[in-house]
């Protein structure tokens, strides 16, 4: 079976297989360590490295070693400028509660407390009701919980957690809801964000947590990956969260 090419433009994939290779290099790096990280010939490398440092995104050093130029900076900026969390999030969040029916969140943390900084639901007889702009305490909810826990909370709570790849709540911070939270990594496996998914206490069984957690791991992940995170954690099989018991 063949293998599988990677989409897009092979000489555009290869230029920008070489920019991502620097990620990891601070003194810069020489033809024979950009051959082992991309597995491109020294030619392809060369080629396309003129064409990089003329466009001024690396710059060959005198010793030829290779650096990153002032262009990904500069993009970097702009970057900065325009970046809205809302705009990779409210897609996610819109998928999550059409599959689920149910309130999905995105909280960030604010020093000892967490705000809902966006939510969205679907009209329903019963649902959970979280005001954007809210602010709560960390320790209660499994959206704090996990932004405690990825951000290095020490303690076997947090551990379970790490291991897990999610939080679950029940009755915490109101006696009739419950929620999974996930966290959204970006750049260098920074915690960005936590997504939650409340749901109200009477329809949360086994059942629901089952179909609902791969709903909500497959959201972070599709956050994660667009924020330039690495993805590694949502992946499939889930590992059980230790001490979790669910009615049903």
């Amino acid at each position: 079976m063949a293998a599988k090419e990677d989409p897009g433009v092979a000489s555009v994939n290869r230029a920008l297989s070489i920019l991502m290779a620097f990620q990891d290099s601070v003194e810069g790096m020489t033809l024979t360590d950009l051959m082992n990280a991309t597995g491109l010939y020294h030619s392809t490398i060369l080629r396309i490295c003129e064409s990089l440092e003329h466009f001024g995104f690396i710059k060959r050093l005198d010793d030829n070693r290779f650096m990153l130029g002032p262009a990904p900076f500069y993009l970097g900026m702009f970057y900065q400028e325009s970046f809205r969390l809302w705009d990779y999030a409210a897609p996610v969040l819109r998928e999550l509660v059409r599959q689920t029916k149910e309130t999905a969140a995105i909280y960030v943390r604010e020093g000892d407390r967490r705000i809902c900084l966006h939510r969205m639901t679907q009209p329903r007889s019963v649902i959970m009701h979280v005001r954007e702009g809210e602010q709560v305490e960390l320790e209660k909810g499994a959206a704090g919980k996990v932004l405690l826990a990825f951000n290095g909370e020490q303690g076997e709570a947090y551990d379970r957690i790490r291991e897990a790849g999610y939080a679950v709540s029940l009755s915490e911070r109101r006696s009739e809801t419950a929620a999974i939270s996930c966290p959204v990594f970006g750049v260098r496996q920074q915690v960005v964000c936590a997504i939650s998914l409340g749901v109200p206490l009477f329809r949360f069984d086994k059942n629901v947590f089952e179909q609902a957690l791969p709903l909500v791991m497959e959201a972070g992940r599709q956050l994660t990956r667009d924020l330039g995170g690495d993805v590694s954690l949502f992946e499939a099989p889930y590992r059980a969260l230790e001490g979790l018991t669910l009615p049903g």
